[in-house]
């Protein structure tokens, strides 16, 4: 039932797998990627999730200012970065890495905390977090 779900403002996020549960069903069977960003409260409570882009079968532009735009106007405390491989393999590549390390950057500039940056695949994610690349 969480599955079809969408995030609601004030739900809560654990980790990783609460993100998975959440997205899964959303990005199953994409042909393109798609990148989300969940904006949290100071308590690490749901406060909006926006699509930020839609790329193509193996890439998805993605920019700090949109990351980041919504994240201060509506005062969130901090982000978890979501996007999904259409190929299946969750596995973050390099640009993911690079990507993740950007927008950490660009976060510490204006105050907001990237928490993690959560890779949907076919029945399984990986979360950069997780991995300890955060």
């Amino acid at each position: 039932r969480a599955d079809a779900r969408d995030l609601e403002r004030g739900d809560r996020i654990g980790g990783s797998a609460d993100v998975f549960r959440h997205f899964r069903a959303r990005f199953a069977d994409l042909p393109q990627e798609r990148f989300h960003v969940v904006l949290l409260d100071g308590k690490g409570r749901v406060m909006r999730d926006l699509r930020v882009s839609e790329g193509t079968l193996t890439a998805s532009l993605v920019h700090p200012r949109e990351v980041f735009r919504a994240a201060i106007r509506e005062a969130a405390a901090s982000v978890i970065l979501v996007h999904n491989h259409p190929s299946g393999d969750p596995t973050p590549s390099p640009e993911d890495v690079t990507l993740t390390a950007r927008l950490r950057a660009a976060g510490d500039l204006v105050g907001i905390k990237v928490v993690d940056h959560v890779v949907i695949g076919h029945h399984r994610y990986a979360s950069l977090l997780d991995l300890g690349q955060m």
